[in-house]
């Protein structure tokens, strides 16, 4: 069969083809403009927990080595301390929010291009800019330009190629928003300030230069990013501005200037967009090609990332064994609405956060409402920030009475607990996404105590090793000590994506067959099946 054909070698399209070699499923990547990647340390990205352990499951290791994992957040008001809490592994709570991590973009693409190199299933194709799309019933061709003019076949096409998508503006789909929603003065620039490794939101800053808002971000190598939120219009910024800016805003934390190796500056303009379509037959749409946010601290790469985890396992399951296209149109079902409901939070927030008042009849306490609703989209929590649940998904299953409920509800994502497989192997769960099958987790306390080949025979173990055998797509079977909400023999099944099927008080064979078959869309159709083959011949 065809592989799979990716326009666009950014962060996006390069994370959507490794995704999609890790289930086996080969693909094409064009890139048009290669080695073009701008080294601009004021062009950073943050990733949250789901996306960051995407990546590094996908083998980019830039994370690690040259990422800035943050270790707490300050948010100030005028000279006013509003909130100060630790992040990750430093918070003293049971239940910490997790920690972002900083880096440059040009880092992680770099990083993600290296993991691709080492990827026998992705081919690149450099210079590589398309000028036609068609389609058929059973794959996807399109023509690249001069110099390498060249016509490429494929079984499904992604459209990762930026705001200025060319496969957008080839499948004819509008792309209606907002423009210049936010606009930031930018510095990224090397010193000391007087809380390393912390992330901080000034709001009204006590000097002239500081306009409503400004945020320190930190990176490697004693790096920071600075924002400076400016009028939507008007303001032009120009270097000396910029310069002082800069001295008055580290002078007014620091006490004085002190010394800063200043390394890039910008001024961003920030759009919210969302397309009226992300699928259109064998052709999707992903990452800033479907959508452009980011106001109020929320990341769009962060939804791009969310794309791509959420379209592979979809496309492997249609390479491998054919898909229903009640499969193929939930990608855009579940994300274009989990981004629809991002703009949608941020565009009711922007009028209370940005004009002054009203919040009183929201949120008790003016200022500490504002600080709540700006760190949700820094921290990547609430609204505004959180991972998306796809609790109306069209391949939720119908509830049953074997259903049973745990803390994670139906369609969000599921808690990052150790689990155990058949072979003995201990890892967390989040590390067993993104191989194509779908998960069958067991809660069996006690079984960390006993050798496994007591526990694999004994119980409700062979019944449930059947009932996974006999599922319409693959499973892998494991087990775990506890799951939060859950009690003993609880079973929950889980998507390749980490989002939660459903969870069955003990094992029900019929009814976890029927949500298996609820997940990938129900039986594929003779006709697809006939197109699918047709594609190999």
């Amino acid at each position: 069969m065809d592989p799979v054909i990716v326009i666009g070698a950014g962060p996006v399209g390069l994370t959507l083809s490794l995704a999609l070699a890790a289930q086996g499923v080969p693909s094409v990547l064009l890139d048009e403009d290669p080695g073009k990647e701008e080294t601009r340390p004021a062009r950073t990205v943050v990733l949250r927990e789901d996306t960051a352990a995407l990546v590094e499951r996908l083998g980019c290791k830039a994370l690690r080595h040259e990422g800035m994992r943050w270790s707490g957040w300050r948010s100030m008001r005028r000279r006013q301390l509003v909130r100060e809490m630790p992040l990750g592994e430093d918070s003293p709570d049971s239940d910490p929010l997790p920690a972002p991590i900083h880096l440059p973009q040009h880092v992680l693409t770099r990083g993600l291009r290296d993991a691709v190199a080492a990827q026998e299933l992705v081919q690149v194709a450099p210079r590589s800019r398309i000028d036609t799309l068609e389609q058929d019933p059973a794959g996807v061709t399109v023509h690249t330009r001069e110099p390498n003019a060249t016509w490429w076949r494929g079984s499904y096409l992604v459209g990762c190629d930026g705001a200025r998508s060319t496969v957008r503006k080839l499948l004819d789909i509008r792309f209606p928003g907002r423009t210049a929603v936010e606009r930031h003065a930018v510095a990224a620039l090397r010193t000391e300030l007087p809380w390393p490794g912390q992330a901080m939101l000034h709001r009204l800053p006590p000097w002239r230069t500081g306009g409503a808002e400004v945020t320190a971000r930190p990176l490697p190598d004693g790096a920071w990013r600075l924002d400076w939120l400016l009028p939507p219009r008007g303001e032009l910024v120009t270097p000396d501005a910029l310069i002082t800016r800069v001295r008055d805003t580290l002078a007014g934390w620091c006490g004085e200037t002190p010394p800063y190796e200043l390394l890039d500056t910008g001024v961003y303009t920030l759009h919210h967009r969302l397309a009226l379509r992300w699928r259109v037959d064998r052709a999707f749409l992903a990452g800033d090609a479907a959508h452009l946010l980011g106001a109020l601290g929320t990341q769009g790469l962060d939804e791009g990332l969310r794309d791509c985890e959420n379209l592979a396992w979809k496309l492997a399951q249609a390479w491998h064994h054919g898909a229903s296209d009640i499969l193929l149109d939930s990608y855009q079902a579940e994300r274009r609405a989990a981004v629809a409901a991002r703009l949608r939070a941020a565009d009711q927030s922007l009028p209370i956060l940005r004009g002054g008042g009203g919040l009183r009849t929201l949120v008790p306490g003016s200022a500490r409402g504002h600080d709540s609703l700006l760190t949700d989209g820094h921290l990547g929590c609430g609204p505004l920030g959180a991972p998306p649940s796809y609790s109306h998904s069209p391949l939720a299953p119908a509830r049953a009475e074997a259903h049973t409920s745990v803390d994670t509800p139906p369609g969000a994502p599921v808690t990052d607990v150790r689990v155990t497989a058949p072979d003995g192997t201990t890892v967390r769960l989040r590390e067993r996404l993104g191989q194509g099958h779908l998960l069958v987790v067991l809660v069996a306390p006690g079984t960390g105590v006993w050798d496994r080949r007591h526990w694999m025979s004994a119980g409700v173990m062979p019944r449930l090793v059947a009932a996974v055998d006999a599922l319409p797509v693959k499973g892998e079977l494991l087990v775990t000590e506890s799951y939060p909400g859950a009690s003993a023999h609880t079973v929950l099944l889980v998507r390749p994506d980490g989002h939660l099927v459903a969870s069955f008080g003990g094992v029900q064979p019929r009814d976890l067959f029927a949500a298996a078959d609820a997940v990938r869309g129900g039986a594929v159709r003779a006709a697809v099946r006939s197109d699918q083959t047709a594609g190999i011949n």
